[in-house]
């Protein structure tokens, strides 16, 4: 399943995005408030404390849960893309991306989520259902 147009446009627009990842039993964990950016057609969300922040494991470990943004709330997949190999023009168009959107939150603040620490903390977010 593909993001739509619109909600691609509602991501690149929105400052922020919640997103919640789901526990074994299936009920979704408290909802954290974190940056978004949209890269070609791919929702895109980083962990500005790096891998160990909470939010960012529970995610990777559960591998699916919600997101609203701009009032679209999907069900999703979040997929860890690595830092090296192929990924790294993507992760470049994803730091561009940031930059954009955010720079004007000064250098320090932006420098949490772009650069190759903040590419290890990187996931794709695929809508579901």
């Amino acid at each position: 399943m593909s993001w739509t147009e619109r909600e691609l446009e509602v991501a690149a627009r929105s400052d922020e995005l919640e997103v919640s990842s789901r526990r074994s039993d299936g009920s979704l964990r408290p909802a954290v408030t974190i940056w978004v950016v949209r890269a070609g057609d791919d929702v895109v969300i980083r962990s500005a404390s790096g891998p160990g922040n909470g939010w960012f494991r529970r995610a990777v470990t559960s591998g699916v849960g919600r997101v609203s943004v701009g009032g679209v709330t999907r069900d999703v997949a979040f997929e860890l893309v690595d830092d090296g190999g192929a990924h790294v023009a993507w992760h470049a168009a994803v730091d561009a991306a940031y930059h954009a959107k955010y720079d004007r939150y000064g250098a320090r603040i932006v420098g949490s989520v772009v650069g190759p620490t903040a590419a290890t903390a990187t996931l794709r977010v695929h809508p579901r259902g």
